[in-house]
């Protein structure tokens, strides 16, 4: 592929395997059942990488399918933080080196900690962004682990 991401750079390197699904994407409709209908997939294997600030343990990621919503508090306490909230969109670049609807958790500019929604449990392999709108990497969830170090928890519900 001629234009690869730094996240694909970064996976390639770590010799983890993925699949590039590009897609027109509408800026005003980021969300991940526009991803899924357009990539004509189940939304539940579309994973958001959302950004929270825990209090008093700073920044942090949630991973969680695109037909859920992340509970604040129980990715506090996943965290070990007393509460957390999404960090605010224009925080989100500086933070990440990534824009809303191209957050992925692989390759940020600093690296957090990483917590995927235990839904993925089960499944073998899900959509992340690319790093970048209108791309998507379908990885095994065992390999997205791995690399992020990632730990498993309930964040819905």
């Amino acid at each position: 592929m001629k234009n690869k991401t730094n996240a694909m750079r970064l996976l390639d390197r770590a010799g983890i395997r993925y699949r590039v699904y590009t897609y027109d994407f509408d800026p005003d409709d980021l969300s991940a059942a526009k991803v899924a209908a357009v990539l004509g997939v189940d939304v539940n294997l579309i994973y958001k990488t959302l950004v929270l600030r825990g209090e008093p343990c700073g920044v942090f990621v949630c991973m969680v399918a695109g037909d859920e919503e992340v509970d604040f508090r129980k990715a506090a306490s996943a965290a070990g933080c007393k509460r957390a909230s999404m960090v605010p969109m224009r925080d989100l670049q500086p933070l990440t080196g990534y824009i809303r609807g191209g957050c992925t958790p692989v390759g940020m500019k600093r690296s957090y900690p990483v917590i995927i929604d235990r839904s993925c449990l089960g499944k073998d392999e899900i959509y992340i962004s690319a790093g970048t709108r209108g791309m998507q990497l379908k990885v095994a969830v065992s390999d997205i682990f791995s690399f992020t170090g990632a730990v498993v928890a309930e964040l819905t519900g």
